[in-house]
């Protein structure tokens, strides 16, 4: 007599299952952003952004007349392009979570894969690896064309200037996490509209929210902002009273990584 085991419910099937492997779901979520065409749209904008201002701001200085000024820094403007950068990757973070929402496909999603925390660690691993790489190409490629115009004028650095290799590495470190911190808002938001202009609003609208403060509270608190502690990341011409390159990489660490912890808290408590 043949005994057949019972197949287990829907929502009891683990990551180990032979239908459903975690490397399945990367896959899967990997697929979605290449077929998204925000995605594509948002690498060109980034590209364009990085490597136009690079050239534009490089041959600025490179015909600039008179001395540099003390505060030059040709590392930083070299990579000027990520100040916009990050407002594009971040909305491609965003995008990656919410438009499955918006359209209702994220119902489909966990049907085919219950473990909910499972998709949303995947959709962290496909956002923080694409747009490291991505960020990672075009700091570099930035610092490159940046510092061959300026050259010309005798301003230029190499990787091997202190605070170069640094600030190229970090830029690429810092889009990434901006990526991660639109992910983790669209996680809680699940609106586009809405996460956007909640990723917008921590990372711009708290300056003018700190400056409202006393002084002593307002200069104690300023230097902890996301753009203001992330960015020093690629400056080598620190302003006085400002955090460390890397102290300000880890201070801004803390803005994905609490908004990702409350993606992953809310993520089971509601419905899709």
């Amino acid at each position: 007599m043949t005994i057949i085991e019972p197949r287990p419910p829907v929502g009891d099937l683990y990551l180990h299952d032979t239908t459903v492997g975690f490397g399945n779901v990367v896959l899967s979520e990997w697929t979605k952003v290449r077929s998204l065409r925000s995605s594509y749209v948002c690498s060109g904008l980034v590209t364009l952004a990085m490597l136009g201002l690079a050239v534009g701001l490089g041959a600025r200085w490179a015909h600039q007349h008179g001395a540099v000024p003390d505060w030059f820094d040709a590392v930083n403007i070299s990579l000027s392009g990520t100040y916009i950068a990050q407002v594009i990757i971040g909305t491609f973070g965003v995008m990656a979570i919410s438009s499955e929402h918006t359209t209702g496909m994220i119902r489909a999603t966990f049907a085919a894969v219950p473990q909910r925390r499972a998709v949303l660690a995947a959709k962290v691993l496909v956002v923080g690896v694409s747009t490291l790489v991505i960020g990672e190409l075009l700091s570099f490629g930035s610092f490159a064309v940046g510092q061959a115009l300026m050259a010309h004028k005798g301003v230029g650095v190499s990787l091997s200037d202190p605070g170069a290799l640094r600030s190229a590495f970090g830029a690429g470190l810092f889009l990434a996490l901006a990526g991660l911190l639109g992910l983790g808002i669209g996680a809680i938001i699940r609106n586009t509209a809405g996460a956007i202009s909640l990723f917008f609003g921590v990372m711009f609208a708290l300056d003018p929210i700190v400056d409202l403060l006393p002084t002593t509270w307002r200069n104690d608190l300023i230097n902890y902002l996301p753009v203001n502690a992330g960015t020093q990341i690629f400056t080598t011409v620190n302003v006085k009273g400002s955090l460390a390159p890397w102290n300000g990489l880890a201070v801004f660490v803390l803005y994905p990584a609490v908004a990702l912890l409350a993606g992953f808290l809310l993520i089971d408590v509601r419905d899709a």
